[in-house]
């Protein structure tokens, strides 16, 4: 298999060998406690689910659907983007319905790149935003995560020395793993830099429902002129707690997402019918099981940060996103991050997703999410304090060996 050009491309997938270690643990009986997989565990709402089965089994619902999107759900999308952000789109032209935010970018990544051609992707990332490019025979430059001044600095750096130049630069707030969030501000300054060096912005929004403060996230399309140079990929999975749905959006520049609807033309048919009619009933409907879903995951947030506290393990209260990004302890730091979590699976009985699955800068980090209810966190927290406080003479010298090495 590794003979294949795009297979070749793609570095080990670092989470699989966590997963193949808990695999493990669990058919040893281990009760192995899952906060590696941002997977959603609260229900889709009851009221999508009966649009669901409303639709099924009408006439034409289970024919080929429309591979851009039925144009009820690109016009609830349309819709969703005027309330929420005060970004006027065309269903038509503006609005592509994806197969998830994730399928979307990988095949945006198929329809602008040519093999050579560089992007700017932040370091770390979730893994698509660097890996959809390089399947497509892209180069990648990374760049900072954090948005501030150096992430300019350093985008600036890139596009100097690349050759050829970048043709986009990919962002992702709030951030998926780190959960950073980005400001109007922000974004402002974002499009004047992709304007002044002719580059285009492929934004992933696919956390924007999911903050736990008073400011919700920004959409950079709410920046004037934007939209000339943008693409905005957005998601149903959070939100609705709909992952395995597989509906997500594409929003913003026509261009762009014209290239994109031709190749999705040549890929699929689009989402079964009648999962796209209950995707437009939940743009379209009533808004508090979304205010319960960020109340569910806030609560989780701050038992995660008092229990884990009390276990010794101090977590970064996230802001926004269903996911805390968490220093690896001091410790065990020199072991790197993917030793760790195999360590935390094996001793605590807790899985993480170790940070250097999202590049190499995340190494120093372990990303912790949201998917499990409160009883199971501090559970989570109690193996971790036995963990911590049972770190025998053997696991502190094999620290040393590899802090040596």
């Amino acid at each position: 298999m590794s003979d294949f050009y795009r297979v070749r491309r793609l570095p080990p997938y670092v989470f699989e060998q966590v997963n193949r270690l808990k695999a493990k643990a669990r058919a040893g009986g281990a009760d192995i406690i899952d906060l590696g997989m941002g997977n959603p565990d609260l229900p889709t709402p009851r009221h999508i689910i009966d649009k669901l089965v409303e639709t099924a089994g009408k006439p034409r619902t289970d024919r080929y659907s429309a591979s851009k999107g039925i144009a009820g759900l690109r016009r609830a999308q349309a819709s969703y983007y005027e309330r929420r952000f005060g970004v006027k789109l065309n269903p038509d032209s503006q609005v592509v319905a994806t197969l998830g935010s994730k399928e979307g970018f990988a095949n945006m990544a198929q329809a602008i790149t040519a093999p050579g051609d560089v992007v700017l992707v932040p370091n770390p990332s979730y893994p698509i935003h660097a890996f959809g490019f390089l399947m497509a025979g892209g180069v990648i430059r990374s760049v900072p995560i954090e948005p501030n001044e150096e992430f300019f600095r350093a985008a600036e750096r890139a596009v100097m020395h690349s050759i050829p130049k970048p043709i986009a630069i990919v962002v992702c707030y709030p951030s998926n793993p780190t959960a950073m969030v980005a400001s109007l501000d922000f974004y402002r300054d974002l499009v004047l830099f992709a304007k002044k060096h002719d580059i285009y912005i492929l934004s992933d929004l696919a956390y924007a429902e999911v903050y736990f403060d008073e400011n919700p996230p920004p959409s950079v399309l709410q920046v004037p002129g934007a939209i000339d140079i943008c693409v905005e990929f957005t998601s149903m999975s959070k939100t609705f707690s709909m992952a395995g749905w597989r509906i997500g959006f594409a929003v913003g520049n026509e261009r762009l997402l014209s290239a994109l609807a031709r190749v999705k033309s040549y890929l699929d048919y689009g989402a079964y019918t009648p999962i796209q009619v209950a995707a437009a009933a939940a743009l379209n409907g009533p808004e508090d099981c979304i205010h319960e879903m960020r109340s569910v995951y806030r609560k989780r947030r701050d038992v995660m940060v008092e229990s884990f506290a009390q276990a010794g393990w101090k977590i970064p209260a996230p802001t926004a996103s269903m996911f805390a990004w968490v220093p690896v302890p001091e410790k065990f730091r020199a072991l790197g991050s993917l030793e760790f979590s195999k360590l935390l699976i094996e001793k605590a009985d807790v899985a993480v997703a170790p940070g250097i699955g999202f590049g190499e800068h995340g190494d120093d980090y372990v990303r912790l999410a949201l998917v499990e209810n409160e009883q199971r966190i501090r559970q989570a927290a109690r193996g971790i304090r036995r963990f911590f406080d049972g770190a025998d003479d053997s696991l502190h010298n094999l620290i040393e060996a590899k802090a040596r090495a």
